[in-house]
Protein backbone atom coordinates (compact mmCIF):
# COMPACT_ATOMS: atom_id res chain seq x y z
CA UNK A 1 0.00 0.00 0.00
CA UNK A 2 1.35 3.38 -0.80
CA UNK A 3 1.23 6.31 1.47
CA UNK A 4 1.95 9.04 0.84
CA UNK A 5 1.55 12.82 2.71
CA UNK A 6 -0.68 15.38 1.03
CA UNK A 7 0.63 18.79 0.76
CA UNK A 8 -1.93 20.64 1.98
CA UNK A 9 -2.47 23.16 -0.52
CA UNK A 10 -4.91 26.34 0.39
CA UNK A 11 -5.62 28.08 -2.84
CA UNK A 12 -7.40 31.49 -2.78
CA UNK A 13 -11.03 31.75 -4.20
CA UNK A 14 -9.70 34.06 -6.70
CA UNK A 15 -7.55 31.62 -8.15
CA UNK A 16 -10.04 29.08 -8.47
CA UNK A 17 -12.21 31.25 -10.63
CA UNK A 18 -9.99 31.41 -13.08
CA UNK A 19 -10.10 28.04 -14.47
CA UNK A 20 -13.41 26.23 -14.40
CA UNK A 21 -14.08 25.20 -18.00
CA UNK A 22 -17.30 23.35 -16.64
CA UNK A 23 -19.45 25.06 -14.00
CA UNK A 24 -21.79 22.77 -11.85
CA UNK A 25 -20.45 19.66 -12.94
CA UNK A 26 -22.24 18.98 -15.92
CA UNK A 27 -19.97 17.21 -18.07
CA UNK A 28 -19.70 16.43 -21.58
CA UNK A 29 -16.33 17.16 -21.49
CA UNK A 30 -12.97 16.02 -23.26
CA UNK A 31 -9.57 16.18 -23.99
CA UNK A 32 -8.24 19.13 -22.52
CA UNK A 33 -10.93 19.49 -19.88
CA UNK A 34 -9.73 21.98 -16.98
CA UNK A 35 -12.08 21.86 -13.75
CA UNK A 36 -11.70 23.37 -10.50
CA UNK A 37 -12.46 20.91 -7.37
CA UNK A 38 -12.57 21.67 -3.76
CA UNK A 39 -11.36 18.97 -0.99
CA UNK A 40 -12.39 18.92 2.21
CA UNK A 41 -10.19 16.55 4.57
CA UNK A 42 -11.46 16.12 8.42
CA UNK A 43 -7.86 15.75 9.33
CA UNK A 44 -4.59 14.92 8.69
CA UNK A 45 -3.09 11.11 9.38
CA UNK A 46 -2.01 7.90 6.67
CA UNK A 47 -4.91 6.71 5.32
CA UNK A 48 -7.03 9.97 4.57
CA UNK A 49 -3.87 11.43 3.06
CA UNK A 50 -3.58 8.29 0.54
CA UNK A 51 -7.21 8.51 -0.23
CA UNK A 52 -6.51 12.49 -0.97
CA UNK A 53 -3.65 11.88 -2.82
CA UNK A 54 -4.91 8.50 -4.84
CA UNK A 55 -8.11 10.65 -6.21
CA UNK A 56 -5.75 13.53 -7.12
CA UNK A 57 -3.54 10.93 -9.26
CA UNK A 58 -6.76 9.82 -11.02
CA UNK A 59 -6.64 12.98 -12.96
CA UNK A 60 -3.21 13.00 -13.31
CA UNK A 61 -3.04 9.63 -15.13
CA UNK A 62 -6.35 10.58 -17.08
CA UNK A 63 -4.51 14.03 -18.53
CA UNK A 64 -7.39 16.24 -16.76
CA UNK A 65 -5.97 19.57 -15.37
CA UNK A 66 -7.30 20.74 -11.99
CA UNK A 67 -7.17 23.76 -10.00
CA UNK A 68 -7.39 22.05 -6.14
CA UNK A 69 -8.14 23.95 -2.79
CA UNK A 70 -7.60 21.27 -0.48
CA UNK A 71 -8.13 22.36 2.78
CA UNK A 72 -7.66 20.40 6.39
CA UNK A 73 -10.75 20.62 8.92
CA UNK A 74 -7.88 19.42 11.52
CA UNK A 75 -10.32 16.78 13.05
CA UNK A 76 -12.88 19.68 14.54
CA UNK A 77 -16.26 19.77 13.06
CA UNK A 78 -16.79 23.42 12.85
CA UNK A 79 -14.16 23.89 10.50
CA UNK A 80 -15.49 21.11 8.51
CA UNK A 81 -18.84 22.94 8.70
CA UNK A 82 -16.74 26.18 7.55
CA UNK A 83 -15.07 24.60 4.77
CA UNK A 84 -18.56 23.33 3.20
CA UNK A 85 -19.77 26.88 3.54
CA UNK A 86 -17.03 28.29 1.53
CA UNK A 87 -17.26 25.41 -0.93
CA UNK A 88 -20.89 26.26 -1.13
CA UNK A 89 -19.98 29.82 -2.55
CA UNK A 90 -16.88 28.99 -4.66
CA UNK A 91 -17.37 28.54 -8.41
CA UNK A 92 -16.27 24.95 -7.98
CA UNK A 93 -17.26 22.13 -10.37
CA UNK A 94 -16.88 19.47 -7.76
CA UNK A 95 -16.21 18.54 -3.30
CA UNK A 96 -14.72 15.78 -2.30
CA UNK A 97 -14.57 15.15 1.24
CA UNK A 98 -12.81 12.91 3.00
CA UNK A 99 -14.50 10.94 6.16
CA UNK A 100 -17.77 10.74 7.61
CA UNK A 101 -18.33 14.05 9.77
CA UNK A 102 -16.47 15.99 6.51
CA UNK A 103 -18.81 14.20 4.35
CA UNK A 104 -21.84 15.54 6.18
CA UNK A 105 -21.06 18.97 6.49
CA UNK A 106 -20.19 19.05 2.50
CA UNK A 107 -23.32 17.34 2.08
CA UNK A 108 -25.68 20.17 4.37
CA UNK A 109 -24.02 22.90 2.77
CA UNK A 110 -23.55 22.16 -1.03
CA UNK A 111 -26.78 20.90 -2.84
CA UNK A 112 -26.45 23.08 -6.47
CA UNK A 113 -22.80 20.65 -7.34
CA UNK A 114 -21.54 17.40 -7.15
CA UNK A 115 -20.39 15.95 -3.72
CA UNK A 116 -18.43 12.54 -3.96
CA UNK A 117 -16.97 11.37 -0.68
CA UNK A 118 -14.40 8.72 0.27
CA UNK A 119 -13.39 6.94 3.49
CA UNK A 120 -16.90 6.93 4.91
CA UNK A 121 -17.76 3.43 6.47
CA UNK A 122 -21.78 3.82 6.00
CA UNK A 123 -23.19 6.48 3.63
CA UNK A 124 -26.76 5.20 4.22
CA UNK A 125 -26.61 5.25 8.12
CA UNK A 126 -24.44 8.48 8.04
CA UNK A 127 -27.55 10.01 6.35
CA UNK A 128 -25.57 10.95 3.31
CA UNK A 129 -27.59 9.29 0.56
CA UNK A 130 -31.30 7.98 0.38
CA UNK A 131 -29.57 4.38 -0.14
CA UNK A 132 -26.03 2.95 -0.97
CA UNK A 133 -27.83 1.45 -4.33
CA UNK A 134 -29.75 4.53 -5.18
CA UNK A 135 -28.08 7.72 -3.59
CA UNK A 136 -30.87 10.30 -5.02
CA UNK A 137 -29.24 13.62 -4.84
CA UNK A 138 -25.85 15.14 -5.36
CA UNK A 139 -24.05 13.07 -3.09
CA UNK A 140 -21.95 9.90 -3.40
CA UNK A 141 -18.64 8.21 -3.22
CA UNK A 142 -16.90 5.24 -2.06
CA UNK A 143 -16.91 3.12 1.19
CA UNK A 144 -14.21 2.30 3.63
CA UNK A 145 -16.07 -0.51 5.44
CA UNK A 146 -14.07 -2.70 7.15
CA UNK A 147 -13.96 -6.58 6.80
CA UNK A 148 -13.64 -5.96 11.04
CA UNK A 149 -14.53 -9.81 11.21
CA UNK A 150 -11.47 -10.89 9.26
CA UNK A 151 -9.67 -8.26 11.25
CA UNK A 152 -11.07 -9.68 14.49
CA UNK A 153 -10.49 -13.28 13.88
CA UNK A 154 -6.14 -11.63 13.47
CA UNK A 155 -6.09 -11.73 17.07
CA UNK A 156 -6.94 -15.43 17.75
CA UNK A 157 -4.74 -16.06 14.70
CA UNK A 158 -1.83 -14.04 16.54
CA UNK A 159 -2.71 -14.52 20.23
CA UNK A 160 -4.81 -17.83 20.30
CA UNK A 161 -5.59 -17.80 24.08
CA UNK A 162 -6.75 -13.99 23.74
CA UNK A 163 -10.26 -13.70 26.13
CA UNK A 164 -10.52 -10.03 26.24
CA UNK A 165 -10.07 -6.80 23.36
CA UNK A 166 -10.09 -3.31 24.18
CA UNK A 167 -11.66 -1.06 21.41
CA UNK A 168 -11.39 2.86 21.96
CA UNK A 169 -13.99 5.00 19.31
CA UNK A 170 -15.33 8.54 19.39
CA UNK A 171 -18.43 8.60 20.20
CA UNK A 172 -19.36 10.94 17.74
CA UNK A 173 -18.59 9.09 14.49
CA UNK A 174 -21.23 6.96 13.31
CA UNK A 175 -18.98 5.11 11.28
CA UNK A 176 -17.03 4.13 14.55
CA UNK A 177 -20.51 2.73 16.46
CA UNK A 178 -20.98 0.51 12.76
CA UNK A 179 -17.54 -1.16 12.89
CA UNK A 180 -17.88 -1.60 16.96
CA UNK A 181 -20.91 -3.58 16.33
CA UNK A 182 -19.69 -5.30 13.86
CA UNK A 183 -16.68 -6.07 16.22
CA UNK A 184 -19.02 -7.23 19.14
CA UNK A 185 -21.24 -9.25 16.39
CA UNK A 186 -17.98 -11.16 15.66
CA UNK A 187 -16.61 -11.07 19.31
CA UNK A 188 -19.21 -14.10 20.16
CA UNK A 189 -18.34 -16.40 17.70
CA UNK A 190 -14.46 -15.96 18.64
CA UNK A 191 -15.10 -16.47 21.73
CA UNK A 192 -13.63 -12.87 23.42
CA UNK A 193 -15.34 -10.04 25.21
CA UNK A 194 -15.33 -6.56 23.57
CA UNK A 195 -14.32 -4.13 26.26
CA UNK A 196 -15.09 -0.56 24.99
CA UNK A 197 -14.50 2.89 25.94
CA UNK A 198 -15.38 6.63 24.40
CA UNK A 199 -14.19 9.73 23.48
CA UNK A 200 -14.93 12.98 22.10
CA UNK A 201 -11.21 13.81 20.80
CA UNK A 202 -8.01 12.64 20.33
CA UNK A 203 -6.45 14.49 23.69
CA UNK A 204 -8.94 11.64 25.77
CA UNK A 205 -7.85 8.63 24.61
CA UNK A 206 -4.98 8.30 26.99
CA UNK A 207 -7.31 8.23 29.32
CA UNK A 208 -9.52 6.13 27.93
CA UNK A 209 -7.19 3.50 27.12
CA UNK A 210 -6.40 3.16 30.62
CA UNK A 211 -9.74 2.82 31.69
CA UNK A 212 -10.55 -0.31 29.50
CA UNK A 213 -7.76 -2.15 32.72
CA UNK A 214 -6.51 -5.46 31.19
CA UNK A 215 -6.95 -6.45 27.93
CA UNK A 216 -5.17 -9.47 25.75
CA UNK A 217 -5.22 -6.91 22.65
CA UNK A 218 -6.31 -3.72 21.70
CA UNK A 219 -8.57 -3.20 18.18
CA UNK A 220 -8.41 0.01 16.27
CA UNK A 221 -11.23 0.94 14.07
CA UNK A 222 -11.11 3.41 11.26
CA UNK A 223 -11.87 6.48 13.95
CA UNK A 224 -10.01 9.38 13.09
CA UNK A 225 -9.78 10.59 16.51
CA UNK A 226 -7.81 7.28 17.60
CA UNK A 227 -5.90 6.66 14.07
CA UNK A 228 -4.39 10.14 14.33
CA UNK A 229 -3.13 9.46 17.64
CA UNK A 230 -2.30 5.86 17.23
CA UNK A 231 0.91 6.40 18.94
CA UNK A 232 -1.25 6.35 21.91
CA UNK A 233 -2.38 3.12 21.50
CA UNK A 234 0.94 1.44 20.00
CA UNK A 235 2.32 2.79 23.31
CA UNK A 236 -0.08 1.20 25.63
CA UNK A 237 0.25 -2.18 23.59
CA UNK A 238 3.76 -2.18 24.60
CA UNK A 239 3.59 -1.38 28.20
CA UNK A 240 0.26 -3.61 28.42
CA UNK A 241 1.95 -6.32 26.36
CA UNK A 242 -1.56 -6.88 24.64
CA UNK A 243 -1.57 -7.35 20.40
CA UNK A 244 -2.45 -4.05 18.63
CA UNK A 245 -4.75 -5.14 15.80
CA UNK A 246 -4.95 -2.07 13.09
CA UNK A 247 -7.73 -1.61 10.40
CA UNK A 248 -5.47 -0.58 7.91
CA UNK A 249 -1.88 -0.66 6.45
CA UNK A 250 -0.84 3.27 8.09
CA UNK A 251 -1.53 1.75 11.72
CA UNK A 252 0.79 -1.00 11.29
CA UNK A 253 3.20 1.17 9.60
CA UNK A 254 2.72 3.56 13.11
CA UNK A 255 3.17 0.43 15.14
CA UNK A 256 0.23 -1.89 15.25
CA UNK A 257 1.45 -5.32 14.35
CA UNK A 258 -1.10 -6.58 11.79
CA UNK A 259 -3.82 -6.04 9.73
CA UNK A 260 -6.21 -7.48 6.85
CA UNK A 261 -7.44 -3.98 5.38
CA UNK A 262 -8.49 -1.99 2.34
CA UNK A 263 -5.50 0.12 0.30
CA UNK A 264 -6.54 3.75 0.55
CA UNK A 265 -4.73 5.01 -2.16
CA UNK A 266 -7.13 2.56 -4.47
CA UNK A 267 -10.11 3.99 -2.81
CA UNK A 268 -9.31 7.04 -3.30
CA UNK A 269 -8.50 6.37 -7.26
CA UNK A 270 -11.75 4.85 -7.26
CA UNK A 271 -13.18 7.57 -6.48
CA UNK A 272 -11.37 9.84 -8.41
CA UNK A 273 -12.81 7.91 -11.51
CA UNK A 274 -16.61 8.17 -10.41
CA UNK A 275 -15.86 12.19 -10.48
CA UNK A 276 -14.05 12.01 -13.97
CA UNK A 277 -17.70 10.10 -14.76
CA UNK A 278 -19.58 12.84 -13.56
CA UNK A 279 -17.10 15.58 -14.83
CA UNK A 280 -16.62 14.37 -18.44
CA UNK A 281 -19.81 11.62 -19.07
CA UNK A 282 -22.02 13.87 -17.08
CA UNK A 283 -23.06 11.16 -15.10
CA UNK A 284 -25.08 12.42 -12.48
CA UNK A 285 -24.31 11.49 -8.48
CA UNK A 286 -27.95 10.47 -7.94
CA UNK A 287 -28.00 7.07 -10.25
CA UNK A 288 -24.25 6.06 -9.50
CA UNK A 289 -24.05 3.59 -6.38
CA UNK A 290 -22.13 4.22 -3.52
CA UNK A 291 -19.48 1.47 -4.61
CA UNK A 292 -16.52 -0.76 -2.21
CA UNK A 293 -13.25 -2.00 -2.15
CA UNK A 294 -12.72 -5.40 -3.05
CA UNK A 295 -8.61 -4.88 -2.69
CA UNK A 296 -7.40 -6.29 0.62
CA UNK A 297 -4.08 -6.81 1.46
CA UNK A 298 -2.60 -8.53 5.02
CA UNK A 299 0.12 -6.25 6.45
CA UNK A 300 2.75 -7.44 9.24
CA UNK A 301 4.89 -5.95 11.56
CA UNK A 302 6.77 -8.32 13.50
CA UNK A 303 9.16 -5.80 15.11
CA UNK A 304 6.24 -4.11 16.53
CA UNK A 305 4.51 -7.59 17.48
CA UNK A 306 7.40 -8.47 19.58
CA UNK A 307 7.38 -5.23 21.18
CA UNK A 308 4.05 -6.62 22.46
CA UNK A 309 4.92 -9.32 23.75
CA UNK A 310 3.77 -11.58 20.84
CA UNK A 311 4.93 -13.09 17.79
CA UNK A 312 3.17 -13.02 14.62
CA UNK A 313 3.15 -16.90 12.98
CA UNK A 314 5.50 -17.44 9.99
CA UNK A 315 2.70 -18.71 7.65
CA UNK A 316 1.24 -15.27 8.16
CA UNK A 317 4.41 -13.30 7.87
CA UNK A 318 4.61 -15.63 4.21
CA UNK A 319 1.17 -15.06 3.44
CA UNK A 320 1.53 -11.05 3.88
CA UNK A 321 1.51 -8.73 1.29
CA UNK A 322 3.25 -6.61 2.84
CA UNK A 323 5.95 -6.95 5.61
CA UNK A 324 7.10 -3.74 8.04
CA UNK A 325 10.90 -3.89 8.60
Amino acid sequence: MRLRKVATAMVAVGSILAVSACGGGEGGGGEGDSFSIGVSQLVQHPALDAATEGFKESFEDAGVDVEWDVQNAQGEQANATSIAQQFANDDLDLVLAVATPAAQAAAQAITDKPVLFTAVTDAEEAGLVDSNDKPGGNVTGTSDLNPVEEQLKLVKDVKPDAKTVGIVYSSGEVNSQVQVDLAKKAAKDLDVKIKEATIANSGELAQAVDSLGKVDAYYVPTDNNVVSAVSTMVQAAEKNKALLVGSEAGQVESGAAITRGIDYTKLGEQTGEMALQILQDGKKPAEMPVETSSNLELVVNPKAAKAQGVEIPKKLVDEADKVIE
